[in-house]
């Protein structure tokens, strides 16, 4: 049997809730948000098909973790979009990636560690120590390259 209520009387601070309870905990969290672009590139020095110009719908998935602010919230999931959009998307999105990017070899190894080293750039700007944990690129639904804190600063 499904039960549901309907909410009569919405939760109002300094009633039903206080400032100082917003915060439930001091611990460090994760937070992920996805992306998805479209771009073309080709591969140097490879004997593949990947040599040839083609495209991917890519998806990446940034981890980033912080402490919580004053009312819950390490970063909130619209700066993570709107850092994206502004210092990202704009090389990425149906573009041609060996054009666009720095001068690299277009695999998802080398593009996974820039789309690190650009999130990582933008936190430093953020309050409550935010930094990025870990980068996923996907290529295609089953193969993705991976970026890790621990690799990108013990290496």
């Amino acid at each position: 049997m499904n039960e549901f209520t309907i909410v009569e009387n919405l939760q109002k601070m300094g009633k039903d809730i206080e400032h100082h309870e917003l915060k439930y905990h001091k611990k460090r969290v994760l937070v992920s948000k996805e992306f998805t672009f479209d771009a073309a590139h080709h591969l140097h020095c490879y004997e593949g098909k990947c040599k040839n110009l083609h495209g991917h719908t890519y998806k990446v998935i940034f981890g980033i973790s912080g402490y919580l602010d004053e009312i819950g919230m390490a970063i909130d999931f619209g700066e993570i979009k709107n850092i994206w959009k502004k210092q990202m998307e704009v090389y990425l999105d149906h573009r041609y990636l060996n054009d666009t990017l720095p001068n690299m070899n277009t695999t998802a190894e080398n593009m996974v560690v820039w789309l690190y080293e650009k999130m990582e750039q933008a936190l430093r700007n953020q309050p409550n120590e935010c930094r990025v944990e870990f980068v996923k690129l996907y290529e295609t639904p089953t193969s993705f390259a991976e970026a890790r804190r621990e690799w990108m600063i013990n290496e």
